[in-house]
């Protein structure tokens, strides 16, 4: 499509009306609860973003000859028809990309990563369609589905720029320098399996595939079937940007039916998701031989030291506790203050919490949206009420809001809690955050530590310093000093991933698109053999080799 067609969904031709509707107004929120924002007059609606064509163009790709649905969390009606996917269909869909694999794979990779910066420019350019889609397939606040535009964006422009370095040939030191040359090469792996998660629908779909892509793999994705039409935008924008079509395949379907299939053709695989179904996804793999990126769960931690700006510290818990709801596998769950400032800390973190502006409209405007699923409403609703029955006490929030939708929670904190109670040591995945107070920063170290988990950890500190060698004590895969998720997660040149139960391998940098390739080693041996030549008899050989072995040492070759 082009940027003057109507697609269904809001125009993006203009970047300064992307959200054109007023801002919306706010709505007397129940006695005690958080303040609500009403749509304002004209603001778009479900109707006007997926009506029946749009979808029909969207879903035409997907492999499948069943029918299943998805819904919106803001209201539970249903957005789409889509098709739904068989076994026999994932068996197509992996035939397919593996034709279009090899002739993809002898693009030179210049023109590859080309795709990628002219996909960026698209995205950006027409940010307004997809964060609609977002919203109403997350139920997400927009700004927070903003951090997915912005998140697919940085990894686009990343690996569109890097790639060529990445996996360019690297010329190596030989077993004997000058006699032997050796190249590394890095060979695509084929056709990759992604099955990704609900919670952020294009950063850990096209987000994922990107580094796949440009070196040389097609993509048979498993999105969820309640968010598969952000994915199947993102593929739409990436197809004009210059992707061939069959290059990036799509399946929707049940986890249970649908997912092994992915995981049993795939020639490595990329899961995002819960720890448990990691493990399957590991297993199945691992059965093949094949390699697999996993991210799954966490418990993360946010210690906020003696020393840390409360004011800045209460801010930043905002964002780490109740981005998209806390429906973010690094989002803070566990909040560890110093009881020198414990008070005066948690005094302005309610505050804030209880002036967060909950709300359903296609508009900025609102601090925090809905969950995604009834699983989920059960699952915060279970640890608040657990806990309180156990004798925790709720500081700000601790209710359902039927009054806004069917599936909103106010964001919630919790004082009081202790490891008999589950919202202590599972993982919630919503907006919900325990308070702990500590003494010293060995305990509190080691309390963060005290978790199977290892996604994301926070530390809040006016030293610098302090919080770079607190952050180095911490077993988690990334850390943020003085910020809650995005800076780790935002630099993307530098590894993101977990450590323990929360999974295995690194997206962004070198790792997250070398995961995607495999090693070859080309190795010319010239003028002799690593053998006796010359009327070299097997004891002269030896001693020649002994030789040359103690000179490349004292050469300090390596």
């Amino acid at each position: 499509m082009t940027d003057s067609q109507d697609t269904g969904t809001a125009s993006a031709t203009d970047e300064a009306h992307l959200d054109a509707p007023a801002p919306p107004a706010a709505l007397q929120a129940p006695s005690g609860g958080n303040p609500v924002v009403l749509a304002a007059p004209g603001t778009r609606t479900a109707a006007d973003v997926v009506p029946p064509e749009v979808a029909a163009r969207l879903t035409r790709c997907v492999v499948g000859r069943g029918s299943t649905a998805n819904h919106t969390p803001f209201t539970g009606e249903k957005l789409a028809d889509l098709p739904e996917s068989t076994p026999e269909d994932v068996a197509t869909a992996f035939e397919r990309a593996r034709a279009a694999q090899e002739r993809w794979a002898k693009v030179p990779v210049k023109q590859r990563a080309a795709v990628l910066l002219r996909f960026h420019d698209l995205v950006l350019r027409r940010q307004a369609e997809v964060l609609d889609l977002i919203q109403l397939e997350t139920g997400k606040a927009r700004l927070h589905a903003h951090e997915e535009v912005q998140a697919v964006a940085v990894a686009a422009r990343h690996y569109g720029r890097k790639a060529p370095a990445y996996l360019r040939p690297k010329g190596h030191t030989g077993v004997v320098p000058t006699l032997t040359k050796v190249t590394e090469l890095r060979q695509p792996r084929g056709v990759v399996g992604q099955i990704a998660p609900w919670n952020y629908p294009f950063e850990l779909t096209v987000g994922d595939a990107l580094p796949a892509f440009v070196a040389g793999n097609a993509v048979v994705m498993k999105p969820d079937t309640e968010t598969a039409l952000t994915a199947l935008w993102a593929r739409e924008q990436l197809i004009e940007a210059g992707l061939p079509e069959d290059v990036w395949q799509v399946v929707i379907g049940d986890g249970p039916v649908v997912g092994p299939e992915v995981v049993r053709h795939a020639d490595y695989v990329s899961f995002t998701g819960s720890t448990r179904t990691g493990r399957e996804v590991a297993q199945g793999a691992a059965a093949r031989l094949v390699g697999v990126s996993l991210e799954l769960g966490g418990k993360n931690a946010m210690l906020v030291l003696h020393d840390a700006d409360v004011e800045k510290a209460a801010a930043g818990a905002i964002r780490g506790c109740f981005s998209s709801a806390g429906q973010l596998c690094i989002s803070i769950e566990r909040l560890y203050v110093h009881e020198s400032i414990a008070d005066a800390f948690v005094e302005r973190f309610a505050a804030r919490t209880k002036a967060m502006r909950l709300g359903n409209a296609l508009a900025y405007g609102a601090d925090m949206g809905s969950l995604v699923g009834a699983r989920q409403l059960e699952t915060v609703t279970r640890h608040v009420e657990e806990a309180v029955a156990k004798g925790a006490r709720v500081v700000a929030g601790g209710r359902p809001r039927p009054d806004i939708g069917p599936l909103f929670y106010e964001p919630t904190i919790l004082d009081g809690v202790e490891s008999p109670m589950a919202v202590c040591g599972e993982e919630t995945f919503g907006p919900v955050v325990s308070i702990y107070r500590f003494r010293d920063e060995d305990e509190a170290v080691a309390r963060a530590n005290a978790t199977p988990y290892g996604l994301n950890s926070s530390v809040w500190t006016k030293d610098g310093r302090r919080g770079r060698a607190i952050a180095a004590r911490l077993r988690t895969g990334t850390v943020n000093v003085n910020e809650s998720y995005a800076a780790g997660y935002g630099s993307v040149q530098s590894p993101m991933g977990g450590m323990g139960d929360s999974g295995l391998g690194r997206r962004h940098g070198s790792e997250g698109i070398l995961k995607y390739t495999e090693a070859q080693t080309v190795a010319q041996q010239r003028l002799m053999p690593l053998a006796p030549a010359f009327g070299m008899d097997d004891e002269k050989y030896a001693a020649f080799m002994t030789r040359s072995l103690r000179a490349m040492k004292a050469l300090r070759l390596r």
